[in-house]
């Protein structure tokens, strides 16, 4: 670690459960972030803060104004320009001393699962259920944990979902694929700017524990916020025997 990294993640390094080894596991981790929107733009500004030494950013769509009231990654001078890269621009003026790839795709199929297998930890920061599935499978077969958000009107919930654990649930065992759950589009419903950055920041939060392996990750675990009343309910979760994805 070079005299600049030691300054610039002091306090990490000053935390007993981190210190310079940990520091060294982030360094060396590389996170896959899909949607670079509401979730994803503070959960990536925390893991580049943090010091993850390569995040990979991937959306097809562009910065559109609406978006500003709640996607901080991005600024009024880059309405119009793929979310991707300038999430990219972004992460990269807070920490030049990280890699961040910006994909300016949809990635499905063999893509998905290239980029889940090269990566350290997955956050999903998608906004409807057909992706939210699909990484969900690519996880599961590529044993690399999951860490879900979602955010809709004053509603929000986070869970972890480790494939690396016998006994840790998918995403398929709590929201089967063949329920027909409904997406809520953020375009109709409306959404509270503030959530999606306590969602996001706990889906970083998340990443880096397991990245550094301290702490209970939320495995097993659906924690669900109610932004009118700031009140948490955390349901467990148990596998289904009779997931298609993880039995």
């Amino acid at each position: 670690m070079t005299d600049d990294q030691l300054l610039r993640y002091s306090r990490h390094i000053l935390l007993d459960e981190i210190g310079i080894e940990g520091q060294e596991r982030l360094l060396a981790a590389s996170v896959l972030v899909i949607g670079a929107g509401g979730l994803g733009s503070p959960a990536a500004l925390y893991l580049a803060s943090a010091g993850v030494g390569r995040i990979v950013l991937v959306d097809d769509d562009e910065v559109d104004l609406t978006n500003l009231q709640r996607q901080v990654m991005h600024t009024t001078a880059r309405v119009g320009r793929p979310k991707a890269e300038s999430g990219r621009d972004a992460l990269l003026q807070i920490n030049p001393g990280i890699e961040v790839t910006a994909l300016n795709e949809r990635a499905t199929g063999e893509r998905l699962e290239e980029l889940v297998r090269a990566a350290t930890v997955v956050l999903d920061c998608s906004d409807n259920f057909k992706t939210r599935h699909a990484v969900n499978r690519a996880c599961f077969r590529s044993k690399v944990p999951l860490v879900s958000g979602a955010v809709i009107r004053f509603d929000g919930q986070i869970s972890v979902y480790d494939p690396r654990s016998a006994v840790s649930p998918c995403y398929s065992c709590l929201f089967p694929e063949d329920q027909n759950f409904q997406d809520a589009a953020c375009s109709t419903m409306g959404v509270f700017a503030p959530l999606v950055g306590i969602v996001g920041a706990m889906q970083a939060a998340e990443a880096l524990k397991l990245v550094i392996g301290i702490g209970n990750s939320l495995a097993g675990r659906l924690l669900l916020l109610d932004g009118r009343s700031m009140e948490w309910t955390s349901i467990a979760l148990s596998r289904n025997p009779d997931c298609p994805v993880c039995r």
